[in-house]
């Protein structure tokens, strides 16, 4: 086999190497809600078991996707970054007053005595410091 011949196949398995190194796996979104603790009382609904009204969704308080939560932004202004930690990259920013979706909470840097760090979901996944965003409605499940 020639020189050039094992550079190409070299070559060729390098990239496709790479290529499965920094594609993300498939996502399963047949995901436990209530967290895996085997507790789940899920009715056939889209409900959370009795604490609704019948109508569906979760538990019938507004969302009309049981997988997220709300919040509101409490800081004047708010950067939302890449990792749950403040030296990580600004994604974007979000204002006082802002109602953003979250999707799960993490332990991350500590900002003002808050250890904890929301997922938001408003468009682009961002983190945002828990210290500067206020639950409406129940807290967010652990990531």
């Amino acid at each position: 086999m020639s020189l050039r011949t094992r550079l190409s196949i070299a070559t060729a398995a390098g990239l496709l190497a790479a290529a499965a190194a920094v594609t993300p796996a498939a996502a399963h979104d047949d995901w436990d809600p209530s967290g895996g603790n085997g507790s789940s009382q899920q009715d056939p609904s889209g409900g959370n078991g009795g604490l609704g009204d019948g109508s569906g969704g979760n538990g019938g308080n507004g969302h009309p996707d049981q997988r997220l939560y709300e919040g509101v932004v409490t800081a004047d202004t708010l950067a939302l970054r890449s990792a749950p930690n403040r030296g990580s990259q600004i994604i974007r920013f979000a204002h006082r007053g802002d109602v953003v979706s979250i999707f799960c909470k993490t332990g991350g840097e500590t900002v003002q005595g808050n250890p904890l760090w929301y997922l938001l979901t408003d468009g682009t996944w961002a983190w945002g410091a828990a210290r500067y965003i206020d639950n409406i409605g129940p807290a967010p499940r652990w990531c």
